[in-house]
């Protein structure tokens, strides 16, 4: 069982499952909106230059994050 992290720390190609988003109000409404829920499977598939954004590939589609949204959601590590 890998410990529960904060998505900002995967590494590129890390995979991982949404286990709770701790956003409320504005802020958990969007990036629920976004298809970020519990149970999603995600893969980090790259970085900006300073790190921020993070893009992130979900289902078939890739979005980006601000790590300050990416703070809100607490994932765990799928080990491949």
């Amino acid at each position: 069982m890998s410990a529960t992290m904060c998505l900002r720390y995967l590494k590129i190609n890390q995979k991982a499952r949404i286990k709770n988003i701790v956003a409320q109000g504005e802020v958990g409404r969007r990036i629920r909106d976004m298809g970020l829920v519990p149970g999603s499977e995600i893969q980090v598939i790259g970085r900006a230059p300073l790190k921020d954004p993070v893009a992130l590939r979900i289902k078939d589609f890739t979005l980006t994050l601000r790590n300050n949204e990416a703070d809100h959601i607490l994932v765990e590590v799928i080990e491949s």
